[in-house]
């Protein structure tokens, strides 16, 4: 098992870019099943996740092809199989958004539940209840969601809470079925965005994304298109931690500084210096002394992102004062502090509130990551901390982060992966 190790007091500095986003390209992906032909994607990241995902479109009868400067090719013309089976849906959670494409276009479709997260309990109910409410027939058994749907029609449905995959399931499914579908309370994460400019250009008639309420209007079927993926916010605002952090000086190039507005804004409030280039699409990012502790609270987009509150404990650690993170999205996110702690770190945990006091310097040792972003703030304080931090269990940070570690080397990082 791969392990990640870190020897930390270099301040990072030069350019790298952006990858595209993996919250975006897997629903992408999975709208490949709407459609019997061609969506071309391009700035598709090479992780874990869109691996997985391929797997599992390819097992539907998805034809894919693979180019590594021209982006990927998904042909849903051959499907044949509406099953999603368990040893790739465990995995990775995200495997439930073949579901409404499947139902829609197929009128059947089998998932088993969806497994691939530690961080707490995020249900499946809104999706099904969702497509309850087009005309489907839900049926759970052996662990498996079993859907079945003779033609799917419109419907007015509301979302008790706001769900990202819930809001890009339904309205994947409602882009061919019959009549206008509105779905409220809907997430307006960037992602859906992009997920819905996608679906447009393959022919799909949806408005409001980005707001609360969603209008689909069903079509007959979804043509042929190309795609490019927006860049990934949360991997860049990793990398603007990690400048701010190491007293740094890093451009991260490739990028929207429009759908970072909220951690651009808290680092700043943390003392970071961040220098936004709307036409170059750039953010610089440098330290202007010791940074202060400041107070976030997680909350859907726009708000602060639960993706990135591991990141910013690291950086309040080391900030000067005391300040708090709560988190209202998860209810079990705070698995990485044990392990900062083992570095150093004074946080103390009360029910969803993570309370920090920034201490003089983080010293290196052994971790262990617990889930994809809990990984990323591990490299971070290895990066920020006196001495080696060796992390184990490194598999998760592949998920969302592409070649990370070559990445920080070409910032200046001493970091290397090694086979354990």
């Amino acid at each position: 098992m791969d392990k990640i190790i870190v020897r930390g007091g270099t301040p990072l500095r030069g350019s790298i870019p952006i990858s595209g986003a993996k919250n975006a390209t897997l629903p992408a992906l999975a709208a490949s099943l709407l459609s019997d032909t061609k969506l071309h994607l391009t700035d598709i990241p090479h992780l874990k996740d869109v691996t997985t995902m391929l797997e599992l479109l390819g097992q539907h009868g998805v034809s894919i092809t693979i180019d590594e400067k021209l982006g990927v090719e998904i042909d849903g013309a051959g499907v044949n199989n509406t099953c999603a089976p368990y040893n790739l849906v465990r995995t990775m959670r995200a495997s439930i958004l073949v579901m409404g494409p499947l139902l829609a276009r197929h009128g059947r479709a089998e998932i088993s539940m969806p497994g691939g997260c530690a961080i707490g309990s995020r249900p499946v109910d809104l999706h099904l209840r969702g497509l309850e409410a087009m005309g489907a027939k839900i049926e759970l058994s052996g662990g498996y969601i079993r859907a079945t749907a003779k033609k799917l029609h419109g419907a007015h449905f509301v979302f008790d809470l706001v769900t990202v995959t819930g809001t890009e399931n339904l309205m994947m499914a409602a882009t061919l079925a019959d009549g206008l579908t509105i779905l409220e309370n809907a997430a307006c994460e960037p992602e859906v965005v992009d997920l819905a400019t996608c679906l447009n250009k393959m022919g799909a008639k949806i408005e409001g994304a980005g707001t609360s309420t969603l209008r689909i209007e069903g079509v007959e079927r979804l043509i042929r298109a190309k795609h490019t993926i927006l860049p990934d916010r949360i991997e860049a605002a990793t990398f603007m931690v990690a400048a701010a952090l190491t007293d740094g000086d890093v451009v991260l190039t490739n990028t929207d500084p429009t759908i970072l507005e909220s951690p651009i804004a808290k680092l700043r409030d943390a003392g970071a210096l961040v220098d936004v280039d709307l036409d170059a699409r750039t953010i610089r990012t440098r330290s202007s002394g010791r940074l202060r502790a400041i107070d976030i609270k997680t909350f859907p987009y726009p708000g602060f992102p639960t993706d990135l509150q591991a990141q910013m404990l690291v950086l309040m650690s080391l900030s000067e004062g005391s300040g708090s993170v709560t988190e209202t999205i998860f209810e079990n996110r705070f698995m990485h502090v044990s392990e900062l702690r083992r570095l150093g770190a004074d946080i103390q945990v009360r029910g969803n509130t993570a309370s920090v006091r920034g201490v003089g310097g983080l010293r290196g040792a052994p971790v262990m990551a617990t889930d994809l972003r809990a990984s990323a703030s591990l490299v971070l304080a290895g990066l920020a901390a006196e001495g080696e931090t060796e992390i184990s269990r490194v598999y998760h940070i592949d998920r969302g982060y592409e070649r990370i570690e070559e990445k920080l080397m070409t910032l200046g990082a001493n970091i290397k992966r090694v086979s354990g």
